[in-house]
């Protein structure tokens, strides 16, 4: 808990069309604005399901996962957002933080978000599932356990 307390937490806008105006911004950062839509989705289904916890991953080496789903005491999802999986060395660094907490969390699937790639892959044994943005924004829970 008290690790927990001091940890960097992540900030997220309600509304990321007053942030891109006032906001500073040096380049075009899709990526951030997905993964804000993502943290705003999860809290609205947060509102549905209030025993569910949303909380982000980084082991010591830096290497992270945007989002750990939680429900009561058990891990029940991970989801990295990735805006373009098409580089090689972001895709590589993104999997890489998975994998990772996917051991440490003993978990056998995982969850990237992506502007418009879909797939699946095993890696290291593990299940890697690849769903574009909008196609996550428009399936309920119930229909698909890995959203």
């Amino acid at each position: 808990m008290k690790e927990q307390e001091k940890s960097q937490k992540k900030v997220y806008s309600v509304d990321t069309g007053l942030s891109n105006v006032i906001g500073f911004r040096f380049s075009k950062n899709s990526g951030k604005l997905m993964e804000n839509v993502v943290a705003n989705e999860l809290r609205i289904r947060q509102t549905f399901d209030p025993m569910i916890e949303i909380y982000y991953y980084k082991d010591a080496a830096g290497r992270e996962v945007d989002f750990i789903i939680k429900e009561g005491l058990q891990i029940r999802e991970l989801i990295q957002v990735c805006d373009d999986i098409s580089n090689m060395e972001t895709k590589d660094r993104e999997i890489t933080g998975m994998i990772m907490a996917m051991k440490e969390l003993n978990l056998e699937r995982g969850l990237v978000i992506t502007e418009d790639y879909e797939g699946e892959e095993n890696i290291k044994g593990k299940e890697i599932i690849f769903k574009s943005l909008w196609k996550w924004l428009l399936i309920q829970e119930t229909d698909n356990p890995a959203h």
